[in-house]
């Protein structure tokens, strides 16, 4: 199954991370993730924006009704949030996010690393 991305907003999500020293791409969660530090940080997809940004800031922009609970087999992920692109107005609210993610990003944990 090949996966469909929104390349204008992945190149916008690349610009708004131009400044970090340790940025590398990879396909995740059936999209495009940015992993800032070995860690993923931001994932776009053709109709969202995955972000990880913490506990503390999911609950609040879930009460704001800003994002939507990422839920992976049946569980909901504690630091990870779905923000629709058609929900992003502009480089403003995308900066945002990005931001975010980037605020949480020395908190998160790295994957662990798999053998073979």
């Amino acid at each position: 199954m090949k996966r469909v991305i929104n390349e204008q907003v992945a190149d916008q999500v690349r610009e708004l991370l131009v400044n970090e020293s340790d940025v590398e791409e990879k396909t995740m969660f059936s999209g495009h993730c940015f992993l800032v530090n070995g860690k993923m940080c931001v994932c776009v997809n053709q109709e969202d924006l995955l972000c990880r940004v913490g506990h503390d800031r999911v609950v609040e922009e879930l009460e704001k009704g800003t994002a939507r609970q990422m839920v992976m087999n049946g569980r909901a992920s504690k630091d990870f949030v779905y923000v629709a692109l058609a929900d992003i107005k502009g480089g403003k609210e995308l900066a945002y996010w990005i931001d975010l993610c980037l605020q949480f990003n020395p908190l998160a944990k790295a994957a662990k690393k798999r053998k073979g």
